[in-house]
């Protein structure tokens, strides 16, 4: 026993002595784990639902810097930092969710609203204006959203005050379990209501005319916009705006499918290729202009003046492009890179990358959970990992005495194998967060990407430049054809067969194994980090194999959908919008959504309510779910709901209806939110149990009983309709 005891300690010894060895092997790695710890804490924070369990990850945290307060080594400052850092992720997180909590509406609302216009957003291209308002009524929240179909309208314009009759509602959580939570997203961005107006909207006072730097800037940003969509008319003409201005509101959403669907969907938004090449063109223009004069490039610092253009001309495009989030995230570092170019460091390193992901999370802890960021960080990350390899360093590098053929062979490939990275990282958090994914879109962009480089952004600097003195109209004809060109590209890849790629709902544990799997293979240089395969084929084999929900409620009963085993989704109301039956189409990757439930076979359905039987695993469930405001007689839906297996209801349903499994009426939705439900295994999931008690958890408003006409036998009696709302 005691020479078991001594064996066991030896090979926790030469295990110790092992991991020492090799993170003294990975010491120049080390730092780049610090966005990891970090942004681990931050996810921990908006993914566990619960207080009591968002605690007990800080006290692990902290139990984590103790252990390797006691220990020695490499492994032991790994425990230190690791520890803290995750307690800054929680508590960045808190803080951050602290400092924007603001008033939410907790009931419908309709009546006046007036206010200030803070924000618009024009999309024209889906028939849609948006604007935010800063109410004067203490009983509204401090900023609602209206939305309006069709164009914008005349005068409403930040700074200007208006009033408008509107339905207001508190902003909607997720239409399914893990789906997009727009009430997140309103929560931090203070918005405490939404809705649509039921009458015109009066502007009460004109807007002011701008004063502050960033006001002016605005207005001729929007001056600029307008002006570049009346010199390439037509859809070219919202191309062009997307890519000087950042406008993308007026793209039609066929046209911005394509783009998606085929991969070209990140050269609509001003990111790195767009500020890359207006830095790189100002940098190299500087530089070679300076060092024209003898004088000037033996006397004066002529990379540090280039760079320093450079960097006016990156902040001065980033301002122009309306400072969104992606935008300034490149902008900063496209900065760094130009200080590291200045002082003749290496530019673009791991280490660059994992500084702006640390300072983006620590100013904007929401930002982790948004596509944008991790779309851009995989991206960047698998790239910068791919050139600091050894492959990289030989696709970079390598064989400069070959003759120019093989050079050109190997560019070719250098570029193909870049867009292969590239789309690999991005194509797993486009199938999480969409549940779709182009798979040609190397293809497209070995074709678009030179195109934009040398062809569309060189246009458009000099169309802008030469519209200062109204001599542009032959160069806004050429780019007018380049972006069609570009539009052509995406519609005939995103048209070819199979180039789109369908998921259902991919599950939490799936995208984790791929993305630690990644961050694995990315950040270490020994042969260790090869192990990163392993939960790479994990996370892929888990999501090739999840199952789509059968069965999916929205969270106000109204809507219900079941797949059918074909692949089609019927929806309990043929009148669905367009929004439900995407969100929901994807989800569950069906073939179509435009099936109704009434008319699957078996089902009965009249004005009031419908019965569906659903044959799933071998089985029949049976749905009853209520279609109308009225109330149904006692006598004819007790047997009903007692012979259902689910109730789906928008209505509140007296305590007599008991079905043999789920009662999901507005009581029991107004506290779990969306359902998801397997049949086979049953399986339930909901909202609630994700979001927990995180502020912007959607709360039912207090129950006021209401009257509503009974429907049904004339000699029902009068209590049947108790308890019905």
């Amino acid at each position: 026993m005691a020479l078991r005891g001594l064996q066991i300690r030896a090979l926790i010894s030469g295990s110790g002595a092992a991991v020492e060895t090799w993170l003294d092997a990975e010491r120049n790695q080390l730092p780049l784990l610090a966005p990891v710890g970090l942004g681990l804490g931050i996810a921990l924070w908006f993914l566990l639902p619960w207080a009591d369990q968002r605690a007990a990850a800080a006290i692990v945290a902290a139990a984590l810097v103790v252990a390797g307060l006691t220990l020695n080594g490499l492994s032991a400052r790994m425990l230190v930092w690791g520890g803290l850092l995750m307690l800054a992720g929680l508590g960045v997180a808190e803080l951050r969710s602290s400092s924007v909590a603001a008033p939410v509406l907790a009931d419908r609302f309709t009546g006046d609203v007036i206010g200030t216009v803070d924000e618009i957003e024009i999309a024209s291209g889906r028939d849609r204006f948006r604007f935010i308002l800063s109410t004067v009524d203490p009983a509204l929240p401090r900023r609602v959203r209206i939305s309006v179909r069709g164009a914008a309208i005349t005068g409403v314009v930040p700074g200007a005050r208006v009033s408008v009759r509107a339905s207001l509602s508190p902003p909607s959580g997720p239409s399914y379990p893990g789906g997009y939570d727009f009430a997140r997203r309103a929560w931090f961005a203070e918005l405490g209501a939404t809705g649509y107006p039921l009458g015109p909207v009066v502007v009460v006072s004109r807007a002011p005319a701008p004063t502050g730097p960033l006001a002016v800037l605005e207005q001729a940003r929007e001056r600029l916009t307008a002006r570049l969509k009346a010199q390439v008319p037509h859809v070219a003409g919202t191309l062009v705006a997307a890519f000087v201005t950042g406008d993308q509101g007026g793209i039609p959403e066929p046209i911005a499918q394509s783009m998606r669907d085929s991969g070209l969907a990140h050269l609509l938004s001003i990111s790195g290729v767009h500020i890359a090449i207006v830095v790189g063109m100002t940098l190299w223009l500087i530089r070679r202009g300076l060092t024209l004069v003898p004088w000037i490039a033996l006397r004066w610092p002529v990379k540090i003046i280039a760079a320093g253009g450079a960097a006016l001309a990156g902040i001065g495009y980033t301002l122009l492009a309306g400072g969104q989030v992606p935008t300034v995230r490149t902008c900063i570092a496209t900065l760094i890179v130009l200080v590291g170019v200045a002082a003749g460091r290496e530019a673009l390193t791991l280490r660059l990358v994992a500084a702006g992901a640390f300072l983006v999370m620590m100013v904007r802890p929401e930002a982790l959970l948004g596509p944008s960021f991790q779309l851009s960080f995989a991206a960047v990350t698998g790239m910068v990992a791919l050139y600091q390899s050894r492959l990289g360093q030989w696709l970079a590098h390598g064989a400069r005495d070959h003759g120019w053929l093989f050079r050109l062979f190997r560019s070719g490939l250098a570029l193909v194998v870049t867009g292969l990275v590239a789309e690999a990282m991005l194509s797993v958090t486009a199938l999480y967060h969409f549940n779709r994914a182009g798979l040609f879109g190397v293809a497209a962009n070995l074709v678009a990407i030179p195109l934009t480089e040398f062809v569309i952004m060189p246009l458009l600097v000099l169309a802008l430049l030469f519209e200062t003195v109204g001599l542009a109209a032959p160069l806004w004809w050429l780019v007018g054809k380049a972006m069609g060109w570009l539009i052509v590209i995406a519609q005939v890849v995103a048209a070819w067969p199979g180039a789109v790629v369908r998921l259902p709902i991919m599950p939490d544990i799936a995208y984790a194994a791929l993305v630690g799997g990644g961050l694995w293979l990315c950040l270490w240089q020994t042969r260790v980090r090869w192990a990163g395969v392993l939960p790479i084929v994990a996370g892929v084999t888990i999501a090739l194999l999840a199952r789509p929900p059968d069965l999916l409620v929205s969270g106000d009963g109204r809507h219900a959908a079941y797949l059918v085993p074909d692949g089609r989704l019927a929806l309990l109301r043929d009148r669905a919008g367009d929004y439900i039956r995407d969100m929901w189409g994807d989800a569950t990757a069906a073939t179509t959504a435009d099936v109704a439930l009434a008319d699957l076979p078996g089902a009965r359905c009249s004005i009031d309510a419908c019965v569906a039987d659903l044959h799933t695993g071998g089985r029949s469930w049976r749905l009853l779910a209520t279609l109308s405001r009225d109330v149904v007689g006692r006598p004819s839906f007790e047997p009903a709901c007692a012979a259902a297996d689910i109730v789906v209801s928008a209505r509140r349903l007296p305590a007599w209806c008991v079905p043999r499994w789920l009662k999901l009426d507005r009581a029991m939705l107004g506290d779990t939110g969306a359902v998801a439900i397997w049949l086979s295994p049953a399986r339930v999931e909901t909202v609630a149990a994700r979001v927990g008690d995180h502020p912007w958890m959607p709360r039912p408003a207090p129950y006021v009983p209401g009257k509503r006409r009974v429907v049904g036998k004339a000699d029902a009696p009068a209590a049947a309709a108790q308890n019905w709302d």
